[in-house]
């Protein structure tokens, strides 16, 4: 019996949403022995027309709990809330870290329209032989969200690949995470 990989990738790009989804997936890649994770960002193209580079992972997903990334997450809880964050921070990296053969990162070059992201997220996981896309989604919240759909409500409607949104993360679900 051969030792199929499950192909996942993981859209982040450095806000709260992809944090809960980072997790999630963390969760995912702790449970699952035939994972294989690629994080992806997307960046404006550039003039040369790259299409796409490896990067270190650190850029969006910080090695301590006192980055400014995990400020910028945490920004206005209190003070136990920080200290889960760090703690789910802290479990989630070490996971990460653990699992680093399973891991891959990469950049996409696109336009910054949420079309041609679409498209470029995609083109990419379909190129890849991905299984799995794995966002996250603060929902359609907004009027402009509503009228115009956001990034990940339009990969889930346009990909032939099975997308799994991840909202922020329940509180039962956290406690089981640490504990664990």
């Amino acid at each position: 019996m051969t030792d199929r990989k499950f192909k996942v990738l993981l859209y982040s790009d450095g806000s709260q949403q992809a944090f809960s989804a980072a997790v999630y997936t963390a969760n995912l890649l702790e449970s699952m022995p035939n994972m294989h994770l690629t994080v992806v960002q997307v960046k404006e193209e550039e003039e040369d027309g790259v299409v796409g580079t490896e990067y270190n992972w650190i850029e969006t997903w910080p090695a301590s709990p006192t980055s400014e990334w995990l400020k910028r997450i945490i920004d206005g809880t209190n003070l136990s809330a920080k200290d889960i964050y760090a703690e789910i921070l802290t479990k989630t990296d070490n996971i990460f870290i653990d699992k680093a053969k399973d891991v891959r990162h990469h950049v996409i070059y696109s336009n910054p329209s949420i079309s041609d992201t679409v498209e470029s997220l995609i083109n990419y996981a379909t190129e890849n032989s991905i299984r799995l896309i794995i966002m996250g989604t603060r929902g359609l919240t907004t009027l402009k969200g509503l009228i115009f759909g956001c990034l990940a409500h339009n990969v889930l409607n346009s990909s032939p690949i099975p997308v799994l949104l991840v909202k922020k993360l329940p509180q039962d679900f956290i406690d089981s995470y640490c504990s664990n």
